[in-house]
């Protein structure tokens, strides 16, 4: 199997986690961590601990990365998680402020799975553990929020729980190792949220079976694309009243959340444009590219102000996914190597790729060059932020929307001399740019390729123009990194890292 198909999972053509072993009995419950060092508290959870069953037997190195994740300081376990989940009603239609009120109605049995990469060492934990919500866009189970963040993850010594949340990604699961994973039930999507609250439940409350030797007081909800368009519906009709995570990072989700409800239960909507509800316990952090407030994902007519619970940060030049996620993370174990790749490809950017999916061979030919921005930093910023925004109380910095001119038929985005959109947040791919970066789609059919945006290397005569010499340019570089430390785009470690790429 290619390791390149980590990478492509976070472009939604998800990779099925595929191991091999037998099951272990799982040991007793540990109290429920009230997460005691948090300064933002909220009321004690209500959702149901689950029955855990694992660690599953023989573990093997997932897709998570092309390299061993022991040579991160990382370890991978898996367990299955089961019980009894609700599907959610509502007695009125489902409003476009978020101030969902749900009820909760079918009842089904549930078996899946979740993944957990932890330091090897003890002493390195954090306290914060990131939960993903899986994404299952192609069908299969995809991490892509690990791609975009594993290097805070890993640097700061958080944990990371992967969860199934979802039918497509369990039923992949069996098909493709029936006799690992022919015992998992998913009932349907719409028991889909319950089953994410159970798993944060299991983080909560079977810590000496999940993470032996660990105490979590910071465990935050996390999802990308499809999974963040879920999570939205999660955080307004269920999040109130289960008060299972600590905080969320809702990343590049759509204008229009998931269903509450679906087939075979009465299918229920939500309307376009829906915000997040500003009656929040616990903190959100909102983190949209150019692709989701003017592309596929439609986010624009969903935008709202920030609140002392809310922060929306829509980042400049970035696309849905990117050369980043797709081809230098596979590789990146925490060093330099990929961000020096990264840098380089903005003047050489790829314009497709070959992917082996778990059903067989996929290959991306886009019709021109891959975004090669700087997402993932900014992601792993705001990840950060909502960490010590949870623990301290201590809130990320506002930022600015991107700029939209809505003056004509359609909205459309203001630009600089060089293509590179106005406003959002910024970094110095596109304030000391060697090239026009775009999360607009590379052609307009529905294919992944939507999703990827844009790389145009400027003219030789426009980066003399921009840059007379190789030290004007680097000077220029280095200052548009020290504005973006200094306004909160970056942190200090990637702010380093950037630096000294030229």
């Amino acid at each position: 199997m290619s390791r390149m198909r980590s990478a492509a999972a976070a472009a939604a053509v998800a990779i099925g986690l595929v191991m091999v072993g037998a099951c272990a009995p799982g040991g007793p419950p540990s109290a429920v961590s009230a997460a005691a060092e948090n300064h933002l508290s909220h009321p004690a959870p209500t959702a149901v601990v689950p029955t855990i069953q694992g660690p599953i037997a023989n573990p093997r190195q997932t897709d998570y990365a092309s390299y061993p994740l022991d040579k991160i300081g990382y370890a991978e376990s898996e367990f299955f998680f089961s019980g009894t989940a609700r599907a959610y009603s509502s007695a009125t239609a489902l409003a476009s402020d978020g101030k969902w009120k749900v009820q909760p109605g079918a009842s089904a049995a549930y078996r899946s799975r979740l993944t957990v990469l932890q330091p090897t060492d003890p002493a390195k934990f954090s306290g914060n553990v990131v939960v993903e919500w899986f994404n299952v866009t192609s069908g299969q189970d995809a991490s892509p929020d690990w791609a975009y963040g594993h290097d805070e993850i890993v640097r700061n010594g958080d944990v990371y729980v992967g969860v199934s949340a979802q039918e497509g990604g369990v039923n992949q699961l069996k098909k493709g190792d029936p006799d690992r994973y022919g015992t998992l039930v998913h009932p349907g999507d719409s028991f889909a949220y319950d089953i994410f609250s159970q798993a944060g439940m299991a983080v909560r409350a079977r810590t000496a079976t999940l993470l032996p030797g660990l105490a979590p007081t910071v465990i935050l909800g996390d999802g990308q694309s499809q999974s963040a368009t879920a999570l939205t519906t999660y955080v307004n009709a269920v999040a109130p009243t289960a008060n299972v995570f600590d905080g969320y990072l809702i990343h590049s989700r759509a204008g229009t959340p998931l269903a509450l409800s679906q087939s075979p239960q009465t299918r229920i909507s939500a309307p376009s444009g829906t915000r997040i509800r500003d009656d929040l316990a616990v903190p959100v952090f909102e983190l949209q590219t150019e692709t989701d407030v003017l592309g596929i994902m439609h986010f624009l007519p969903a935008r709202q102000p920030d609140t002392g619970r809310l922060r929306l940060w829509e980042v400049a030049g970035t696309a849905h996914v990117d050369t980043y996620v797709a081809v230098q993370s596979t590789n990146d174990d925490t060093g330099w190597g990929s961000d020096l790749a990264q840098f380089a490809s903005m003047s050489s950017p790829p314009s497709g790729l070959n992917v082996t999916l778990q059903s067989g061979p996929l290959k991306l030919s886009c019709s021109g060059n891959l975004n090669t921005s700087q997402h993932h930093y900014v992601y792993q910023t705001a990840l950060h932020d909502l960490a010590v925004w949870v623990r301290t109380g201590t809130e990320p910095p506002h930022m600015p929307p991107l700029t939209v001119d809505t003056s004509g038929s359609q909205p459309v985005f203001s630009l600089d001399a060089d293509g590179n959109v106005l406003g959002g947040v910024r970094t110095p791919a596109v304030d000391a740019p060697v090239a026009t970066l775009s999360g607009l789609p590379v052609k307009s059919t529905l294919d992944f390729c939507i999703f990827f945006g844009q790389t145009h290397p400027l003219t030789p005569g426009r980066l003399s123009a921009l840059y007379p010499t190789h030290q004007d340019f680097v000077q220029k570089w280095k200052s548009a990194v020290a504005s973006a430390l200094s306004a909160g785009a970056l942190l200090p470690a990637d702010a380093r890292i950037l630096t000294d790429v030229v």
